[in-house]
């Protein structure tokens, strides 16, 4: 080291690495097939096993220690593998302890928690509030019961379990003998008796279908078990002629793809259903696409429900696809389908919203040619034409007679006119 008044220079000596005694750099020239050719055979095999395990130039049988002397007793017989196991563990004897077990006595040092510091003492000795003695002499008189009742009225409900929580809720009275410390048992579970079977003959139904009864409404054929898929076409082929049946239910009834496709083309040519469900039964992904697309011909189906199918996850294409199609129909107003992409929720969330407004203008623009209700004006008729609305496939926009006349005026006046033709 050389010192001077404007530098300090320092010079540092590094160790060189050595193995055995010797510089690592001496043992580039050593022939190593020679120091091999001097080694016995038994020193050879100590050697190869000290390998390393995760060597990839050599094989796996090469990289473990263990070597069997055994010559084989023939090919592998699991079964009797597993049963000379489990005897060879049964017949061997358990390790005896050096101490006998005896109940009640502690062996080793027993732990003993450490005395708190000052400074945790300190603090909960400092930890007093000041309630003032009306409160502190009522708390004082207060029973167990009364202190659960007032921590589960101010949210402490951590400090207790959920019976005392919900008995103070409830007023019924705390439970007697379970204090802070109480464990919550487990109560009788209630027995609700199950529901009635579907009576419904499906024979019959069919009948009813073919005639067009006009007092058939309604038809649920739900949770009916075993219907042959006869059955099915026949329900499927006269409900294309019929022109009074409104609701078609056939929830887990084991509707497949074949049935299914037959039901799509039934929807086309019916003229007259509003809601149809289909949900739990075993129609493909491909298979919906199709049924919401034969909405489209019908223009009349407001409800259609098809979840909870045999596939639950219908894919990205496939909600594209039914997106599309709710988009293109101007007469569905609820759709029951298990969508996961938030892009198909949102728009057919959001067209399916201007359905029901544009169905409940129409509805509204069916009522309003009887209006005829007293004006202000000396009991004089105000009446509202059908000309003052416009129809705008985006946009619907209402306009009254008068200048201030919203949507609730115009609600009030159809309520109003009904009450007078009921009068």
């Amino acid at each position: 080291m050389s010192n001077t008044s404007s530098t300090t220079k320092t010079t540092t000596m590094t160790t060189p690495a050595k193995l055995y005694g010797k510089d690592l750099s001496e043992y580039d020239e050593v022939d190593v097939d020679e120091l091999l050719a001097q080694l016995s055979p038994e020193e050879i095999k100590i050697l190869a096993k000290e390998v390393d395990p995760d060597d990839n130039f050599l094989p796996p049988n090469q990289r473990c220690n263990y070597e069997c002397e055994k010559e084989p007793t023939g090919p592998l017989n699991r079964k009797k593998l597993i049963e000379h196991i489990n005897k060879q563990a049964l017949e061997t004897p358990d390790i005896p302890e050096l101490e006998p077990y005896v109940k009640g006595t502690v062996r080793g040092k027993k732990w003993i928690p450490p005395p708190p510091e000052e400074k945790m003492k300190e603090a909960e000795e400092q930890i007093a509030i000041d309630m003032g003695d009306e409160y502190e002499h009522a708390l004082n008189d207060a029973t167990q019961e009364e202190i659960i009742d007032l921590a589960a009225i101010l949210g402490f409900h951590s400090m207790m379990n959920q019976d005392q929580y919900h008995a103070s809720l409830l007023n019924k009275g705390q439970p007697i003998g379970l204090g802070w410390d109480g464990i919550t048992k487990a109560s009788a579970q209630k027995l609700f008796p199950a529901e009635p079977p579907n009576d419904t003959d499906i024979d019959e139904s069919i009948k009813r279908v073919k005639e067009n009864d006009h007092k058939l409404i309604e038809l649920n054929l739900n949770n009916i078990k075993n219907i042959p898929d006869e059955k099915f076409e026949q329900l499927f082929s006269a409900l294309t002629q019929n022109e009074f049946l409104e609701l078609l239910s056939l929830t887990n009834v084991g509707l497949t793809d074949k049935t299914a496709l037959l039901l799509a083309e039934a929807i086309e040519k019916n003229k007259t259903l509003r809601i149809l469900n289909v949900e739990t039964n075993f129609i493909n992904p491909p298979v919906i696409v199709k049924l919401v697309k034969s909405l489209l011909n019908g223009k009349s189906i407001e409800e259609f429900r098809a979840s909870n199918q045999r596939s639950q996850v219908l894919g990205n294409k496939i909600e594209m696809e039914i997106t599309e199609l709710v988009e293109k129909n101007s007469s569905l107003l609820r759709l029951g389908l298990h969508l996961e992409f938030n892009d198909a929720r949102h728009r057919i969330a959001a067209y399916l919203q201007r359905n029901i407004d544009r169905s409940r203008i129409m509805k509204l623009h069916s009522h309003l040619p009887r209006l005829s209700l007293t004006g202000g004006n000396g009991g004089a008729p105000n009446v509202i034409q059908t000309d003052d609305v416009e129809f705008d496939p985006d946009n619907v926009v209402i306009r009254g007679t008068q200048d201030n006349d919203d949507d609730d005026d115009i609600d009030k006046r159809v309520r109003q006119s009904r009450l007078n033709q009921r009068k």
